[in-house]
């Protein structure tokens, strides 16, 4: 299908080419999430929440069931080593899985409360986990219907040795997607209630300071901040309004990749890194372009 896209600066048509399409690739979901990417092995993982489900997608194999039940899983991406890290909604959880198929717990409390529903998550090349933790996944939509523990919405760094879970941030109002500049100096997170982006500059211990409003996602059309990735060029990519927005490294807005069903997330994959895998509610897209996205491991 033919992409609508709405230019803002002549520098996004560059960047995605003269007549980019928009492929349906598999359809049939209820709320698909997470998508990454395995730079090796050429398969995309992705969460569907409300179908308690992870699926695995290559252009070989079609479509599999990579785990059900799921927990309601949201958020996904690798570790330096190629193990899958998982945002859980229904458990309040981060788990790894393991090589062998099995699966360990890397955070669930903290100062022995339930973490609100971890939600999306980077690593870093150090090995630190970063992770937000709305409380989206304690209602009765997104998750399961419980009472909030913690009486904050943070963003939390779990230690690349001890395994320590650090709160990092914990005003805002519904942290939601994460990822770090090229130089891994700044770490970017938006705020879903306050339609926002937020950037902090990462000192040498891994905590954060200095946080401020970055820039907003601004539109018409359905979404609101949610996935949030950088490409190899350090142009930063978040989901809001009508689709995808694309800003520039100084937070001008190229344009919007609009989409016919509401973006939640995104990563980029294929040989080359420049085709764009969307999850869009109930239908995985893929738009190829002329940008490449970076591998995680």
């Amino acid at each position: 299908m033919d992409l609508h896209v709405e230019i803002r600066d002549d520098r996004l048509k560059k960047m995605i080419g003269p007549s980019p399409k928009l492929e349906r690739i598999v359809s049939g979901f209820r709320f698909i999430e997470g998508p990454v990417w395995h730079p090796y092995d050429k398969f995309l993982i992705f969460s569907d929440i409300l179908g308690d489900c992870i699926y695995r997608w290559s252009g070989k194999e079609g479509l599999n069931t990579f785990r059900k039940p799921s927990h309601m899983a949201n958020g996904n991406t690798y570790d330096r080593e190629g193990r899958l890290l998982t945002c859980e909604h229904a458990t309040s959880r981060v788990s790894r899985t393991e090589r062998d198929g099995s699966s360990v717990v890397l955070a669930s409390h903290f100062n022995g409360k339930e973490l609100n529903s971890p939600n999306d998550i980077v690593v870093k090349s150090d090995g630190a986990i970063y992770f937000t933790d709305p409380n989206s996944g304690r209602g009765p939509f997104y998750g399961v219907s419980r009472e909030q523990e913690l009486p904050f919405q943070g963003v939390y760094r779990i230690h690349p040795e001890n395994q320590s879970l650090d709160l990092l941030i914990d005003d805002f109002s519904k942290p939601n997607g994460l990822c770090f500049s090229l130089d891994e100096k700044q770490l970017f997170i938006n705020d879903t209630s306050r339609i926002h982006i937020r950037v902090f500059d990462v000192t040498e211990d891994g905590t954060l300071r200095n946080g401020r409003v970055w820039a907003e996602t601004i539109g018409e059309g359905e979404g609101v901040p949610d996935g949030m990735k950088i490409d190899q060029e350090g142009n930063l990519y978040c989901c809001g309004p009508g689709g995808i927005h694309v800003f520039d490294g100084m937070a001008n807005c190229l344009g919007v990749i609009r989409t016919p069903e509401k973006a939640a997330n995104f990563t980029w994959g294929d040989e080359d890194m420049c085709s764009l895998y969307i999850t869009a509610s109930t239908t995985l897209y893929r738009l190829r372009g002329r940008m490449s996205g970076l591998p995680l491991f």
